[in-house]
Order: C-alpha cells, then structure tokens, then sequence
C-alpha cells in the first residue's frame, strides 16, 4: 500500500510539471505583446539595476525573457518566451524551459535578461539548435545586490544574467541547465 502511495504521488508531481510547463506553451503570444512585455521588462531592469544598463551600451545582443512561469512539486518546471535584441531591433525570439527534481514546493513568475558582451556568445546563440545556459560560453548571473558590485572579472564574461519581477512562493531562481531554443514565430 505504501508504494501505490508513493507512485500514486510522483504521478502527481510530474502530471503538474508537464502542466506548468504546457500551459504557457499552448497560450500564443503575439509578436506585438511579446515586443511590449520585453520593453517594459528592460525599461524596469535598467531603472533598478544601473549597472545591467552600462553593460548592455556596448552589449553585442540582450536576450530578454519577460514572463518565466515556474511551479514544480518534486517533479518541476519552468517556461516562457523572449526576445533577442541586437543594435536596438528585435532579431529572433526564443524559449527557455528548464525541468527539475528534487525537494522542491510552490509555484513563481519571474524575469530574467541575458546581456551577450561577445560576438561569441551571439554566434554560439545562433548557430546552437538549442543552448544550455552554463555550458558556454562563461556567465555571471548577478542578483540585484551583485549588479550593483560588478568587477573588472566579471565584466570580462561573454554573458551577464540578470534577474528579475522575482513573484511567488517558490525558493529561488536557478538558470542552469535552462535550455534556450529559437523558436520560428513568437
């Protein structure tokens, strides 16, 4: 009986993983709504964290999630849309999904920015059928206390990570292991 119990559980769990991650996926934004979000997500990145705006002046592309959707009970995941920018125009845009296990509870909305310092990261981005964020190229993930308190090393980092809009009851906010994938149409 016990370990129907624990099947019977982890069925659960990774029934609301799949949820949480298929949900937004069938929810189509539109370009023009994706656009909006994304400009607004930087509008209030740049206002709070002055140091993500001096990188992204000389910054070779941003890659801007606005809305990442979380929610994991053992089993969980997390997914949304973004928008790479390059020279102030949209270029492409993208999804990011990450899964995990572990000891884990709740449900968070969340924001985050890549800022592409290299021709390298960009290159790597475009020619990648899908990248995984920590592999390579090198990335500082900075919190709002840390992009304040950037240093000659970590500026010399081909990607900046800069999260934000943090909402939810969920411990955290990992991006490694995220899979990044160019998706045809937003």
């Amino acid at each position: 009986m016990f370990m129907f119990s624990r099947l019977k559980t982890a069925a659960l769990a990774i029934s609301f993983a799949a949820a949480l991650i298929a949900v937004p996926a069938l929810a189509e934004d539109n370009t023009a709504e994706l656009e909006a979000k994304a400009d607004a997500a930087l509008a209030k990145l740049y206002e709070k964290s002055p140091k993500a705006k001096e990188l992204a002046a000389t910054a070779k592309g941003i890659l801007v999630f606005p809305d990442i959707g979380k929610g994991g009970f053992i089993v969980g995941g997390q997914y949304g849309k973004g928008v790479l920018r390059q020279g102030g125009k949209s270029t492409g845009y993208f999804s990011s999904v990450q899964g995990s296990v572990g000891l884990q509870a709740g449900i968070q909305k969340f924001g985050y920015a890549l800022v592409l310092m290299s021709d390298k990261a960009v290159k790597q981005l475009d020619a990648a059928n899908g990248w995984e964020v920590g592999s390579d190229p090198s990335i500082v993930i900075a919190d709002e206390g840390a992009a304040t308190s950037a240093t000659t090393r970590t500026t010399k980092a081909d990607v900046h990570a800069f999260t934000f809009d943090q909402k939810g009851l969920m411990g955290g906010i990992a991006l490694e292991g995220t899979k990044i994938t160019r998706l045809d149409r937003p």
